[in-house]
């Protein structure tokens, strides 16, 4: 649908490359997984503070990998010609190699075509990627390949910093490490000026 001012407002396209198929979701199923999960790990199902854990694991899970539906809001572009960034884009995901949850922010770029996209709908790209078993690699990749085919931009950068529990409470233990990813299409990877401007923003947060 189109507006007057050039708005125009369609549903975002299915996520590509889903793991998690958050419609066939089974919360009793679920529920019954968790209770056995904790009787194999040796849990005292009898205790009191356990009762309700495995309803709240399932519920937990059906919370963190249901991702929010959205609108993609486009505008016509007045002939705005500059990167549009939005930084510091929080998001949480669980690990799909351990089931443990890696957090951190993401920053998303890119150099506008014929059209531009509300900035808050960036931060629920990141948002309906994240929610899904994850690694950091491939939500990055995604997010880019999102942005390409929805906007045809002429170029597209983003960069995702996250801390892995997998990595800072089991195995290395070492907390604070962060890791950091990045993808860039277009002007944004061919042009070296419009590539350095983008780093240099993004190394300002």
């Amino acid at each position: 649908m189109t507006h007057r001012d050039g708005e125009r407002r369609a549903a975002a396209p299915p996520m590509p490359g889903r793991i998690v198929d958050a419609s066939r979701l089974d919360l009793d199923a679920a529920e019954r997984a968790a209770h056995e999960l904790l009787r194999a790990i040796g849990a005292d199902l009898d205790y009191p503070g356990l009762a309700e854990t495995p309803r709240r694991i399932a519920a937990s899970l059906a919370e963190l990998l249901t991702p929010a539906e959205f609108t993609a809001t486009l505008f016509r572009n007045e002939r705005y010609d500059e990167l549009i960034l939005v930084r510091d884009i929080s998001f949480q995901s669980l690990c799909m190699h351990h089931l443990l949850p890696f957090h951190g922010v993401a920053h998303v770029a890119y150099l506008p075509g014929d059209c531009i996209i509300g900035i808050s709908k960036l931060a629920r790209v990141v948002e309906a990627f994240a929610r899904d078993l994850q690694l950091q690699e491939r939500m990055t990749v995604q997010i880019a390949d999102w942005l390409e085919q929805e906007l045809s931009p002429r170029g597209v950068g983003v960069v995702l910093s996250a801390e892995h529990m997998c990595m800072t409470i089991r195995g290395i233990r070492k907390p604070g490490a962060r890791t950091v990813t990045s993808a860039v299409r277009g002007k944004l990877r061919s042009d070296a000026r419009t590539r350095e401007e983008f780093f240099s923003l993004v190394e300002r947060c």
